[in-house]
């Protein structure tokens, strides 16, 4: 179960490309964090197949728990929602989703464009990978080098991700954690250099914890 404290999106850019009674639908998802950006992914998708039948889309953000899909002329219900469903269905927000669809010739029904667009959705989410979110501090700290594999250690223990390493005179170390897990961090990297090494708080932000 997710919390504000961690969500789930796209890890890039991806397309797909699904086949059905000679319909080509072209799938294309992109991580986005505000309406702007899916707008505008949208309107390049739109301009690169200005051709096409129809540029179906959905997207869902964090930002005003913004949700919108368009049919884009598919009868209603049968194309921007299946896409809209595929990513709730997924748990994913900030992320948005068009489908290009040519025509090709064979009506395929409202059940056969539900199937089409929902299978074209999945697969380009598929492409993209799915990655977790979590509301992370960043920390900088230098220490010795015979304290180097001890906090190395500890940082992954607790589930932070170093960043940056440079070796100088001593180390310096930039790395993120799960913000809930400052408090241990202190804690635990006192014990471990009886208090001589003292992280310092940078910034927070969302940041991917594979």
């Amino acid at each position: 179960m997710l919390s504000e404290k961690s969500y789930r999106t796209i890890e890039k850019r991806a397309d797909s490309e699904y086949k059905e009674k000679k319909s080509v639908f072209l799938g294309y998802c992109q991580p986005v964090q505000t309406e702007e950006e899916a707008i505008r992914f949208i309107e390049k998708i739109k301009a690169k197949h200005r051709d096409a039948r129809h540029n179906v889309y959905a997207y869902c953000l964090r930002e005003g728990h913004t949700k919108r899909y368009s049919d884009d002329g598919e009868p209603q219900g049968t194309a921007g929602v299946p896409i809209l469903d595929i990513i709730l269905k997924n748990e994913l927000t900030d992320i948005v989703i068009v489908v290009t669809r040519y025509f090709g010739g064979i009506l395929l029904g409202t059940g056969g464009l539900v199937r089409a667009y929902s299978a074209s959705a999945k697969q380009a989410i598929e492409q993209a990978g799915i990655v977790t979110m979590e509301e992370c501090t960043v920390f900088t700290l230098q220490c010795d080098y015979t304290q180097y594999g001890k906090i190395g250690a500890l940082i992954l223990q607790i589930g932070g991700v170093t960043d940056n390493s440079i070796f100088g005179a001593e180390v310096s170390l930039e790395f993120h954690i799960p913000t809930e897990k400052a408090e241990t961090l202190y804690k635990k990297l006192a014990d471990v250099t009886s208090g001589s090494v003292i992280p310092t708080e940078k910034c927070c932000g969302f940041y991917v914890m594979k």
